[in-house]
């Protein structure tokens, strides 16, 4: 079984850094800072694509400098990679003992991924990954489709989990089966319109569960 997780919000508790940085950019470059929740709406999304959502009344070059500026702030701060959510690294550590293959999908771009994952002693962590900067941003199910390629697996072979509504479409137009996690970016009673196999509060409810019910044969 292959196990595909989102990183920002569902494993990496980074939604405020992001916002700061956001926020940070817009002053940098002249523009008023958008509140909290508008930022936290985005997060999931390709950079690309969340300055578009975010600054839709801006030309594409003033966009291009506030998303160079967040790349300048986020990066000042990303030396230091954002803690994991409780039970995270406990738990893939587990799911990797057990026989599971793991992969990333994410809005991070392959830089920023691989940056963090460096900064982790996790460069060969997981079994490979997809970023936003080198197929398509979510909610498209490119990421989800290259994986399924690259790894020989039917969209029922494999699991996404994820925070936003941008996972669990992706996930849902691929028809791979969806976990949805209720502590990152999006409220829970978002996702549960795109019918996840199941909701968690906690990660180690997810690490349970798909050992429960997917265990490797041995």
């Amino acid at each position: 079984m292959l196990l595909i997780f989102d990183w920002d919000g569902t494993l990496s508790d980074s939604a405020a850094r992001i916002i700061h940085c956001v926020q940070q950019a817009a002053l940098s470059t002249g523009h008023k800072p958008l509140p909290d929740d508008d930022i936290r709406n985005i997060i999931g999304l390709g950079l690309s694509e969340a300055m578009q959502r975010l600054y839709p009344e801006l030309d594409e070059d003033s966009k291009e400098c506030v998303k160079q500026s967040y790349v300048e702030h986020f990066l000042a701060l990303d030396q230091t990679p954002s803690s994991f959510f409780d039970g995270v690294l406990d738990g893939l550590a587990q799911l990797r003992q057990e026989g599971f293959q793991l992969a990333v999908a994410t809005g991070k771009s392959r830089k920023g991924l691989n940056r963090v994952l460096n900064n982790l002693g996790m460069e060969h962590f997981f079994d490979d990954s997809r970023c936003a900067d080198e197929t398509a941003s979510k909610p498209h199910p490119l990421m989800l489709e290259e994986l399924l390629s690259a790894f020989n697996r039917q969209p029922h072979q494999a699991v996404m989990v994820g925070d936003t509504e941008y996972d669990m479409e992706m996930a849902q137009v691929a028809g791979v089966p969806r976990v949805a996690v209720s502590y990152g970016a999006h409220h829970i009673d978002r996702l549960h319109p795109y019918q996840p196999v199941l909701a968690v509060d906690h990660f180690s409810e997810f690490v349970d569960w798909v050992i429960a019910t997917y265990k490797p044969a041995a």
